[in-house]
């Protein structure tokens, strides 16, 4: 009789434990998203101001760290608290645990579910790409050649034409490799010039700010290669045709004329600066360059896909071991950094549009284009342009300046564009044990974002 009874519990037992048929036990998943309840969108909105004041209040950590002996809890602590990077995913998960707490942590596992992360895995991976030292021993050769037959044709220093070439060239080239792939090579190139002797902060921020805002609109020439313009391209029909002549065109006379303005201004100190020259141990082969390009090209084009490019970064990765003798090491806490920076930043802005596209269906274009471009100090361009695509009826009119507002106003933080990120991680060792003032950037970017958004503003 037991024998009679047990058989089925055994037999069920041998079913939730043979390897052929056990499936794992699914959990139960909310019905509704967390996204629909009110106080869950009141605390993320709350959450992600506090995370704005933290961005500004970073350095002041990182100064409170020096009171502490080093290496101690303390010490680390604030360390910690001032890398701007870890900022919006440190409140990201203080956010996360409050509503697994609140709802269950299945609310806040269907929630990262629903979310795309392939742009910052993106970033993370052009930007180890493009930091690489074949893609910098190119770029650097590329800039030195157009800078040696600028100063040779019109007589100008040297260091002013590579300067003025790295600043111009740089940004524009945002169009073709995407925009956090043109801010890390572009920063890498000019931090030569932010670490030489005697540079002023004045000088350090205005470069700053300078290369910010033009890699904010330096994307603009194509509908694929900035992160504002991707989100919508497609919805609002424009091709690169459009692109070129609605935006491209006005951001080449931008960038053309806050570079020539910057290098005019500061040319005493630019010409002080010696000249770097490369020794034999820097020579590149040509096959690593152009295996490093091919690379870094199969990533730009299947950038939305997260599988495939993550498996053609493991491979390039593969590649840099198998020629480590002509490689540097590849910047994997700073690319890390700035994809969680980027990643924390998508998960609170996502939950932003319940007053987002209040905002801008009650805007018309005018209001809208100077709003967006004030808006995108405090958050991702690239977030208010895709919440601005889901605002019904949207006159043409009012997508240009929906975008445009969202590029001119690209360069006035470290949030306010997805590269930025990028550029600040290269940057910020050249500005103190400090890192870079939130202010003083602000006030750096202030002039050239002001010229970009009077250009722009022609329709």
């Amino acid at each position: 009789m037991e024998e009679a009874l047990l058989t089925p519990l055994i037999h069920a037992k041998w079913l939730h434990t043979s390897p052929l048929i056990y499936k794992e036990p699914t959990l139960p998943i909310n019905e509704i998203a967390i996204t629909q309840i009110k106080w869950v969108q009141y605390l993320a909105t709350a959450i992600f101001f506090i995370a704005i004041v933290h961005t500004f209040i970073a350095h002041k950590f990182a100064k409170l760290r020096h009171k502490f002996e080093p290496d101690s809890a303390a010490h680390n602590f604030f360390h910690f608290l001032g890398e701007v990077e870890i900022v919006f995913g440190l409140w990201s998960a203080i956010f996360l645990t409050i509503c697994g707490i609140s709802l269950g942590i299945n609310s806040s596992v269907q929630y990262i579910d629903s979310l795309n992360y392939a742009e910052p895995a993106f970033v993370f991976c052009i930007m180890c790409m493009a930091s690489t030292r074949p893609i910098l021993f190119a770029a650097q050769f590329v800039i030195s050649k157009i800078a040696t037959l600028i100063s040779s044709l019109s007589r100008i220093n040297f260091k002013l034409c590579e300067f003025f070439t790295i600043l111009f060239l740089g940004p524009l080239l945002g169009s073709l490799i995407t925009e956090p792939a043109a801010m890390t090579v572009t920063a890498l190139l000019i931090k030569q010039f932010l670490v030489a002797k005697d540079a002023s902060k004045t000088f350090k921020y205005s470069v700053l700010g300078l290369l910010f805002v033009s890699v904010s609109i330096g994307g603009s020439l194509t509908n694929f290669a900035a992160p504002p313009v991707l989100m919508v391209a497609h919805k609002f029909g424009w091709n690169n045709s459009f692109m070129f002549f609605q935006f491209g065109l006005k951001a080449i006379i931008c960038i053309f004329i806050s570079t020539l303005l910057c290098t005019f201004y500061f040319r005493n100190f630019i010409k002080t600066i010696k000249e770097s020259h490369h020794d034999s141990k820097s020579k590149m082969p040509l096959y690593i360059i152009i295996t490093h390009i091919f690379f870094m090209i199969l990533t730009v084009i299947y950038h939305k896909h997260i599988q495939f490019f993550m498996g053609i970064f493991l491979l390039f990765m593969g590649f840099t071991e198998i020629t480590k003798v002509k490689q540097s090491s590849l910047r994997l806490r700073d690319s890390l950094l700035v994809g969680f920076f980027l990643a924390g930043l998508m998960t609170l802005g996502n939950l932003q549009s319940w007053w987002i596209e209040k905002l801008f269906q009650v805007l018309s274009h005018h209001p809208l284009y100077f709003g967006v471009a004030a808006l995108t100090a405090a958050t991702d361009n690239a977030a208010l342009t895709y919440l601005g695509g889901l605002v019904p009826h949207l006159s043409p009119i009012s997508q240009y300046y929906l975008v445009a507002g969202a590029l001119v106003g690209g360069g006035l933080t470290v949030i306010a564009n997805a590269p930025n990120p990028a550029g600040a991680g290269i940057l910020k060792d050249s500005f103190g044990p400090d890192g870079i003032n939130p202010k003083n950037l602000f006030l750096g970017a202030l002039l050239p974002t002001l010229l970009a958004t009077l250009v722009f503003w022609i329709y």
